[in-house]
């Protein structure tokens, strides 16, 4: 047997044992595995935001579609990446900098390739 499991001789000490194992549990899903998820689940919504306009836009570089999106939706998703680029900025998130920033670029890449065709 194992040096490093515990000598469980009572029920009392297994009890206590059990407990200090559920509580070390509960304090990694409530501070770690809580805080991955959520900065996880931001960055998803980014990526999300950003490829909303994308489908349309390579639709009018390509032909395949006639309409431009109207100009309130891309003002609302920019507005939010804007918001979420500068909470990313307060908190120095730099992943979420890093792929808003990169999001912005294409987004303004594909507009520029449209609009100056």
């Amino acid at each position: 047997m194992s040096d490093n499991l515990p000598n469980i001789k009572t029920q009392s000490q297994f009890r206590a044992l059990f407990s200090k194992w559920a509580s070390d549990v509960w304090l990694f899903w409530t501070t770690t595995v809580h805080q991955i998820s959520a900065n996880t689940l931001g960055w998803i919504a980014n990526i999300t935001l950003h490829i909303a306009t994308i489908p349309t836009l390579l639709g009018l570089m390509t032909g395949v579609v006639n309409k431009i999106p109207s100009l309130d939706v891309i003002l609302i998703v920019w507005a939010a990446l804007g918001l979420l680029f500068f909470r990313a900025v307060l908190l120095k998130d730099l992943l979420n900098i890093i792929t808003i920033s990169a999001g912005f670029m294409v987004q303004a890449t594909l507009l520029a390739l449209i609009f100056l065709k």
